[in-house]
């Protein structure tokens, strides 16, 4: 989609109370966020950033920070959603803002008003739109007739928001980002392309062990090569779960059968036979193994073993989901700097 660009500032501002910091600013004031394709290594650290310094300052300091103070989000889900849902929401309402929770019953995309003037009508009465949709194509024709920044709460092709908590997540635990390897092991779909698009930027490794029949998107496949070249990182494809897992850091799984997919439950159980994450699939990976699942989960994805393990780092992960979605809405609806200081990626 073509992203509404403003200027970026040539200076930050800085914070004045504490020992200064001077670093430059990545302005993304009026952008969409669609894909993480669309976004810098910079851009992609910045908004990391900003998501540990609202934590921070709100969470752990108790601050309060109205930065949406008289602004609105239009959220518009036609899937079910606890965690994308409940970190909109209750994020944009704890920043000063009022979100507004539109389902299919409320507006139906293209049925009783085309896209179109959908779009024109929230872009009148509200800062943004958040809009989880099963078409991705749907959220391309929105951002080119809406006015405000339209943010992709998930679609068939991408999950952008999902992989940024996975981030902070990682970056929490581990202290940095780079140099570590991801295994994917799991279906080839909107999660994975997501963190295909943006891992190697961040200058992580990616091993991904799919079925055959249920590889990520071959056009993604072929961007995330060129990545892997460009960035210096390694990049592994097969079906072999345990191959995929060899000197993992972080092992990532999710649901087998999406929403949607329900008719081809039976087919997909039969296909990810082997696939299930065991303390076995572990055995060779690296030491200081992590675990990660967007949820909901199902047993036949991971083990109790390995959910539950102190190794999991799950919930933290959703509850990060909160953080980084606050981070967006900052982000693409404000001139706000991050006040901590910028951690090492």
């Amino acid at each position: 989609s073509i992203l509404n660009l403003k200027p970026i500032s040539a200076t930050c501002s800085l914070a004045l109370t504490r020992v200064q910091f001077c670093v430059k600013c990545q302005n993304l004031k009026g952008r969409d966020l669609l894909t993480l394709q669309n976004y810098t290594a910079e851009e992609l650290k910045h908004l990391l950033w900003m998501a540990s310094d609202l934590k921070q300052r709100i969470k752990h300091k108790g601050e309060y920070l109205p930065l949406m103070q008289g602004k609105a989000l239009a959220m518009i889900f036609e899937k079910r959603s606890t965690r994308t849902r409940l970190s909109a929401e209750t994020g944009f309402a704890l920043l000063g803002g009022h979100p507004s929770f539109l389902t299919t019953q409320d507006i139906h995309l293209g049925t009783n008003e085309s896209l179109t003037d959908t779009a024109r009508v929230l872009s009148s009465m509200t800062n943004a739109i958040l809009a989880r949709v099963y078409k991705h194509n749907d959220l391309d024709l929105m951002t080119k007739e809406a006015t405000i920044p339209v943010i992709n709460g998930l679609s068939n092709l991408y999950h952008p928001l999902q992989i940024l908590a996975d981030y902070l997540t990682l970056q929490e635990h581990y202290g940095g980002l780079n140099g570590l390897t991801i295994t994917w092991i799991g279906d080839g779909n909107n999660v994975l392309h997501s963190i295909m698009t943006s891992a190697a930027k961040l200058g992580m490794h990616l091993r991904i062990a799919t079925p055959k029949g249920f590889e990520p998107d071959l056009r993604i496949t072929k961007i995330t090569e060129q990545y892997s070249k460009e960035y210096g990182t390694k990049l592994l494809l097969t079906t072999d779960p345990l191959e995929a897992a060899n000197g993992a850091n972080v092992l990532v799984t999710d649901t087998w059968i999406s929403m949607g997919q329900e008719e081809e439950k039976e087919r997909r159980l039969k296909a990810f036979r082997g696939y299930q994450i065991t303390m076995q699939t572990v055995k060779s990976a690296a030491p200081n193994w992590t675990f990660l699942h967007c949820l909901p989960r199902k047993p036949e994805e991971v083990d109790d073993e390995v959910f539950y393990s102190p190794r999991s780092l799950v919930f933290q992960e959703a509850e990060n989901r909160k953080w980084t979605i606050m981070a967006v809405m900052v982000s693409l609806l404000t001139d706000y700097s991050p006040q901590l200081q910028k951690p090492t990626f």
